[in-house]
C-alpha cells in the first residue's frame, strides 16, 4: 500500500464547525489520527449550503490546516451529509435464485439489493445509502449472509437514505471548489455511529442521538443493522439563541456561556454557584445564578428530548432498545443533558466519544468529532474488506461485486 492508499479524510461539514480529520494505517492495522482542522463554519446551515463563498472559504480553512498539521496534501475525502432534507426508509427486494443447484450467489445477492432499491422517488431526491438488514431464503428468516446456500426465493430487507439532490450536490461542489474529491458521501448520523457505538450495542438494540448545532440526528440499530433514521430540528444552536434572548446577551458570548457554564439540569446546580454575564450595547458585564442558565436550558432540552421520543414511539422501536441511548455530536457536551434524557427516556443513557483509534485520539476524543473520526473508521473498513476479498480471490470482478454489492453490507 503506498503512502498515499494509507492516508483517509473524513470532513464534517456542521452548522458549527468544519473538522477536517486526517488518519492513516497503520501496518497493524490500526488508524492513527496524523492531522487535525478545525474552522468555523459559514455558509452552512441545517446541512444545506446557503452562501457557496463561505462555505468553501470554511472547507479551504479546515483542509489547509489538516495538512499542515499531517504534513500531506489532501486530495479525497469522505464527506458527511445531514440535515432536514435527509430521509430513510425500508424497503424489500424479491427474486428468484438463477442456477441449477438454486445455490445462492453474490449476482443473486446483488439482484435482491437492486430490486429492493428500484423504489419510486419524489422529483429531485437521490439514494445516498441502501442498506442490506437481513435476508430471507424461502421462509427462513434473520439470515447475515446468504451466500453459498440453496433455495428458490431470495429477500432482502434495506434501510434506504435519501437526500435532495441540489442540496447534495451543492455541497460536493463546495467540496471541490476547496480543492477536494469527494470520495463518498456518507449520512452524518450513520458514520458517529462508526466511532461511538460497539458491537454488542447495535446487536441489542441502540438509537444513536447526534446532536449537532442545526438539528439532532437520530439512528436506531438493532440486530447489528441499521433499521431507522430521523431527523429533528433542534440542535445546539437552539441552547445558544435561548441564552442570547433569556439573558439579553450577545450571540457569540452565548455560546461561550453555554460552554464554559452550561447545564440543562437545574437540580444540579448549586444555589450558591455564579457567573458573569456579558451584556448587550456595550453596557458591563453582570455577576447571576448559574442556576438561571439552567432554567433556561432545561426546557429546551427537555422539548428536543421529546420530540427524539416521540420520533422513536412513532417508528415502533421503544421496546427494542435494550443498550439504552448514546448521545453524541457537540452538544450532546451540555452539563446535565445525559441526566434529563435518562428521566425522559427512562432507559440507560451514555456519551458517546469517538473510540477506535491512535496517535491524535486525545484531541478528537470529544463527541463533537465523532462524525469526523467516524467518517475514517467506516472508510477503513470498507476498503480493508474490499481489500482482503481481491487478494482472497485475486479476480478483478470480484473487487467490483464487492464494491456494489457489499458496500454497505459488511
Amino acid at each position: 500500500m503506498g503512502r498515499k492508499e494509507r492516508h483517509l479524510v473524513g470532513l464534517d461539514l456542521g452548522t458549527s464547525k468544519v473538522a477536517a480529520i486526517v488518519g492513516e494505517v497503520m501496518g497493524t492495522g490500526e488508524v492513527e489520527i496524523i492531522g487535525l482542522g478545525v474552522a468555523e463554519s459559514q455558509g452552512i446551515r441545517r446541512g444545506a449550503v446557503v452562501n457557496q463563498e463561505a462555505a468553501v472559504d470554511s472547507i479551504r480553512k479546515a483542509i489547509e490546516a489538516a495538512e499542515l498539521t499531517a504534513g500531506i496534501e489532501i486530495d479525497n475525502a469522505y464527506v458527511s451529509v445531514s440535515g432536514t432534507h435527509i430521509k430513510g426508509f425500508n424497503s424489500r427486494g424479491v427474486v428468484a435464485v438463477a442456477g441449477r443447484n438454486r445455490e445462492i450467489t453474490r449476482d443473486d445477492v446483488r439482484r435482491a439489493i437492486d430490486a429492493a432499491r428500484a423504489v419510486s422517488l419524489p422529483g429531485g431526491r437521490e439514494i445516498l445509502h441502501v442498506l442490506p438488514q437481513d435476508f430471507v431464503v424461502d421462509e427462513e428468516d434473520g439470515i447475515g449472509n446468504p451466500i453459498g446456500m440453496t433455495g428458490a426465493r431470495l429477500e432482502v430487507n434495506v434501510h434506504i437514505v435519501t437526500g435532495g439532490t441540489t442540496t447534495t450536490q451543492n455541497i460536493v461542489t463546495c467540496v471541490n471548489k476547496a480543492g477536494v474529491n469527494v470520495q463518498e458521501s456518507v449520512l452524518g448520523q450513520l458514520a458517529a455511529s462508526e466511532a461511538v457505538l460497539t458491537p454488542d450495542e447495535k446487536e441489542l438494540g441502540v438509537a444513536v442521538i447526534d446532536i449537532g448545532g442545526g438539528t439532532t440526528d437520530v439512528a436506531i440499530f438493532e440486530r447489528g443493522f441499521l433499521w431507522h433514521t430521523a431527523v429533528v430540528p433542534i440542535g445546539g444552536d437552539h441552547f445558544t439563541s435561548d441564552i442570547a434572548v433569556g439573558l439579553r446577551m450577545p450571540i457569540p458570548e452565548a455560546e461561550k456561556l453555554k460552554r464554559r457554564c452550561g447545564c440543562a439540569l437545574s437540580s444540579m446546580v448549586g444555589d450558591d454557584e455564579t457567573m458573569d454575564v456579558a451584556s448587550v450595547g456595550g453596557r458591563a458585564p453582570r455577576t447571576m445564578a448559574r442556576r438561571i442558565l439552567s432554567e433556561v436550558l432545561q426546557p429546551r432540552a427537555e422539548e428536543m428530548c421529546h420530540l427524539v421520543w416521540d420520533e422513536i414511539h412513532r417508528a415502533g422501536y421503544e421496546k427494542l432498545l435494550n443498550s439504552g441511548i448514546v448521545l453524541t455530536g457537540g452538544g450532546a457536551n451540555i452539563g446535565g443533558l445525559t441526566e434529563i434524557a435518562e428521566q425522559i427516556f427512562d432507559m440507560p443513557v451514555r456519551r458517546g466519544a469517538p473510540a477506535g483509534v491512535g496517535g491524535l485520539a486525545d484531541h478528537v476524543g470529544n463527541p463533537s468529532f465523532a462524525t469526523a473520526v467516524g467518517l475514517l473508521l467506516r472508510a477503513h473498513r470498507l476498503r480493508t474488506h474490499e481489500m482482503t476479498q481481491s487478494s482472497g480471490r485475486g479476480i478483478g470482478r470480484l473487487t467490483e461485486l464487492v464494491k456494489g454489492v457489499f458496500k454497505e453490507f459488511f
